[in-house]
């Protein structure tokens, strides 16, 4: 049925929407009980006053995990924002370029997507440990290689129209090419990478938070969240991790849904 992937897009869009409103309105609206510490109703599981129990100091488990969730999104959406525009950068300038900027910048995005990802960005963050601005340039620079990929096909097709050969007759530069006809055919094409990798960069930013070289405790990501909860495992507390392990294949699961492309299923 062609209606299929219209509403899987429907139902993933409702479903970012809805983790998106937890993650911000959630802290603001909760009860002050939630939001405060109370060290008599420390590390208790779920229950109607506390919907994911609380942490070592009393405090709600729901609003931790929205505030975390606020952080971990804000990160994936802005390093997905700056991967995208280098993406449609390169991606245009080597489709309008010619022969040799095309193959110049090619060569560079493959040397930049064979680096594992995971690796350069525990380089890149090790040097600036618990700053914001270097993960989300960390996860900018290791995921444009994709979005450069998908403009650059989307941009050689426009190239080859005849009102591209029209415009260069008439005299327009290259740079005026990507501009006036490139770069606005191409956008939906890069917008949709771009949702894409929102979790991809949520996935990255929540394993250095994980393995100690991301967010400080302060800053509380989710891969924050799911590392101080493995204590709690060897005495039975599994709320720790769950919650905040479900947060992260929810973004991953609307994003997905999102994603579904048109079939003639």
């Amino acid at each position: 049925m062609r209606e299929g992937p219209a509403a899987r897009r429907v139902a993933g869009a409702t479903m970012l929407a809805a983790i998106v409103v937890f993650a911000l309105l959630w802290p603001v609206l909760a009860p002050d009980a939630m939001t405060t510490s109370d060290y008599l109703a420390a590390d208790l599981p779920p229950s109607p006053a506390h919907p994911m129990g609380t942490d070592a100091l009393g405090r709600d488990r729901s609003v931790l995990v929205a505030r975390a969730l606020r952080v971990s999104l804000a990160v994936a959406a802005g390093s997905a924002a700056l991967a995208g525009l280098l993406g449609v950068v390169v991606g245009t300038a080597a489709a309008a370029g010619g022969r040799r900027a095309d193959a110049a910048l090619m060569r560079a995005t493959d040397a930049v997507a064979a680096v594992p990802h995971l690796l350069a960005t525990v380089v890149v963050v090790a040097l600036f440990r618990g700053s914001l601005a270097a993960i989300v340039l960390a996860l900018a620079l290791t995921h444009w290689p994709g979005v450069a990929r998908v403009v650059r096909a989307e941009a050689q097709k426009v190239m080859a129209t005849g009102y591209v050969a029209a415009s260069r007759a008439a005299g327009a530069s290259p740079a005026q090419v990507a501009r006036w006809h490139v770069v606005p055919a191409v956008a939906g094409q890069a917008g949709l990478a771009v949702v894409l990798m929102v979790p991809h960069a949520v996935w990255h930013e929540s394993t250095l938070s994980f393995l100690g070289i991301g967010l400080s405790p302060e800053r509380a990501s989710l891969g924050t969240l799911v590392a101080l909860s493995q204590s709690g495992l060897l005495v039975g507390r599994w709320w720790p991790l769950v919650f905040p392990t479900a947060a992260l294949i929810a973004v991953t699961a609307a994003v997905a849904l999102l994603g579904a492309r048109r079939g003639g299923g």
